[in-house]
């Protein structure tokens, strides 16, 4: 209730309205209303130096009150959390009869960057591979043993081929007839792409199959999946791939929150990319339709390759020095 009466004291009859129903209609919580408080009272008060009002203001009140955000250094993160807020009560003013027309849709978001994704180091993945072919050797034989051949498997095939998560557990058992060097895969939109395997995860599949293959005759069962659940019927989900691999991640030495398939995927595409692949190349494998996508892993190796200018270059050293 504390925003709502600090919303009051602000002369906005219209303010107070708004967060009124967001209280009463949508159940905001208590710092969601701070936060529309204090982001809509700064535009009111803009308005007011302006000589105009919620109920006069125009499309252009709004564009100088983002651009003096700009000016301030205002993150285009932040900026377009205050956009997001003024559009919400003008619509409500809209709904309400207070105003005729939406003044806010008009206004372009500011344009955010797009984030980085989260990637391995070369020698973290290798890190990450030799723990699970240790596992894979220490295992008793039997079901564990089974785990950790399929995990290792997994582990080799997603680094060799950047498959998404999806693409990768689902893969039926025949994907590898015939060459298997080279497997199908058929990704969204139903477009079909050819990926090539390298030795260790031709290797590691083999160990994997002749496991599975062993179980099932024991079993007089069999599954149309490269990697069966425990009961065969369905394939492994990417859930428990996603815990296995983390309780990896832990034995690795490695943060658990930094690893998953998808992180996977990333170094594979940033690897190649860094070892001089073609940017085509690797949109066809990782079966991108725009290469824009693909182009966000240049950004990263060029962070990356910045972070390390700073850290060890002695000159870029002393600037930053300068600069504290």
């Amino acid at each position: 209730m504390a925003a709502k009466e600090g919303s009051r004291g602000s002369g906005s009859s219209e303010l107070a309205q708004f967060l009124d129903m967001l209280m009463a209609e949508r159940g905001a919580a208590s710092h969601t209303i701070d936060a529309y408080t204090r982001d809509l009272s700064e535009f009111l008060a803009f308005l007011a130096a302006k000589g105009a009002t919620a109920k006069k203001a125009t499309s252009d009140h709004l564009r100088i009150f983002l651009a003096g955000l700009a000016r301030k250094g205002l993150a285009p993160t932040s900026r377009a959390r205050k956009l997001s807020a003024i559009r919400q009560f003008y619509r409500f003013l809209l709904a309400e009869g207070v105003r005729k027309d939406d003044p806010s849709s008009s206004i372009d978001s500011p344009k955010l960057p797009r984030p980085l994704p989260k990637i391995l180091s070369l020698n973290e993945v290798e890190t990450l591979l030799a723990t699970a072919q240790t596992a894979c050797d220490e295992a008793e034989e039997g079901a564990a043993q089974r785990r950790t051949l399929r995990l290792y498997a997994l582990l080799e095939t997603l680094y060799a081929t950047g498959l998404r998560v999806s693409e990768l557990i689902s893969l039926p058992r025949n994907v590898l007839i015939g060459d298997d060097r080279v497997i199908v895969i058929k990704g969204k939109g139903g477009r079909e792409r050819l990926v090539p395997l390298n030795d260790a995860a031709r290797r590691a599949l083999a160990a994997h199959l002749a496991a599975v293959e062993a179980d099932e005759a024991e079993r007089d069962s069999s599954s149309p999946w490269l990697f069966p659940s425990g009961g065969n019927a369905q394939h492994l989900t990417r859930q428990r791939f996603g815990q296995e691999l983390k309780a990896l991640a832990v034995e690795a030495g490695l943060e658990p929150e930094r690893v998953s398939p998808h992180v996977l995927r990333h170094a594979f595409a940033s690897h190649l990319l860094e070892r001089g692949a073609d940017l085509r190349t690797v949109q066809q494998l990782l079966g991108h339709a725009d290469i824009s996508t693909t182009q966000i892993y240049t950004h990263v190796i060029e962070e990356r390759l910045r972070r390390l200018v700073e850290q060890h270059h002695p000159l870029a050293q002393a600037h930053l020095t300068k600069r504290a």
